[in-house]
């Protein structure tokens, strides 16, 4: 574990795992530590990564002023970091909530973003509607599953409104593809790891302006990668695929049997896409690896 100073003074933290070009990997919640997404799978085999503990969460510092914990305002603890780093350009890796400080990021400073991937994307920085409807159609892919008739009850009281702990409680299994031993200590590990306060302030009145943020996307000259779980409850694949139209540069896979912790569900199948899209060259000689590189834009590859 590291440390640095942001533009404020406050001391944040960041986590580095394996060598070689450094990964700069945002987590979402929002504004849940680092310690969630582990090594991605694996994938600090192949690239080292730099996970920031976002302020007041983790190891980093409480700030006294919580409007800090606004999503835009987060922006500059980005840079500040990419500062500390002294890296001139950065691949930027976000997960769920996180992505929507990476999209962010990347409009205010986009030539310090050589390559972007997000991860089972949030959609709130743009403005992107997910209906009902399609959340039930991905909720639908589990009817096989013996725990699906109370979770798609609970689901339903969750979106008329009706939300209960017991009801967020008993919906947990749709966020992952196998709901094993491992995926339930994953979830278990959630609200300590979570800043609720933070939280709260992350999506707040202001932090967003869809519009103009869908403006500066246009002028992004960086390829993106945006990886969707198939069974994906929270980032149904086909928002993921409204977002990737924003990108002149994109490109969409969708994992298959993945929910919204991919490297969980198939962790090599999640480190052979982003490895090879973090890679240098756009192709392989692994024939493991999804062949998603020149696809037209927004057009679905499925991973798997």
């Amino acid at each position: 574990m590291d440390f640095f100073d942001s533009y404020d003074g406050i001391k944040l933290a960041y986590h580095v795992f394996g060598d070689g070009t450094p990964v700069v990997c945002l987590p979402g919640g929002p504004m849940q530590a680092s310690a969630y997404l582990g090594d991605l799978g694996g994938l600090s085999a192949y690239r080292q990564l730099i996970m920031a503990d976002l302020r007041g969460t983790g190891q980093s510092a409480r700030p006294a002023d919580t409007a800090s914990y606004r999503c835009d305002r987060l922006v500059d603890d980005v840079e500040a970091l990419r500062e500390h780093l002294e890296l001139d350009r950065m691949d930027l890796l976000a997960h769920s909530g996180g992505t929507n400080l990476a999209v962010l990021y990347a409009t205010r400073h986009p030539e310090r973003v050589r390559k972007l991937a997000l991860i089972a994307p949030s959609i709130a920085a743009v403005g992107i509607t997910i209906t009902e409807e399609a959340r039930r159609k991905s909720a639908r892919l589990r009817e096989g599953e013996p725990w699906f008739p109370a979770a798609f009850a609970a689901l339903e009281k969750v979106m008329a409104g009706q939300a209960t702990g017991d009801a967020f409680q008993a919906i947990a299994p749709f966020w992952y593809g196998r709901w094993d031993e491992t995926a339930q200590a994953h979830k278990a590990a959630e609200d300590e790891q979570r800043n609720s306060e933070a939280a709260a302030v992350f999506g707040s009145e202001g932090a967003f302006a869809p519009e103009a943020t869908r403006a500066a996307l246009t002028g992004l000259s960086s390829p993106v990668l945006l990886l969707a779980g198939e069974v994906d409850l929270n980032s149904p694949p086909t928002a993921v695929t409204e977002l990737a139209q924003l990108f002149p540069q994109a490109e969409l896979v969708v994992q298959a049997g993945a929910g919204h912790f991919p490297w969980l569900d198939d962790a090599g199948r999640f480190v052979a896409t982003t490895s090879t899209f973090l890679s240098a060259g756009h192709g392989t000689d692994d024939p493991s690896v999804p062949e998603i590189f020149g696809a037209p834009k927004g057009e679905v590859r499925p991973a798997g």
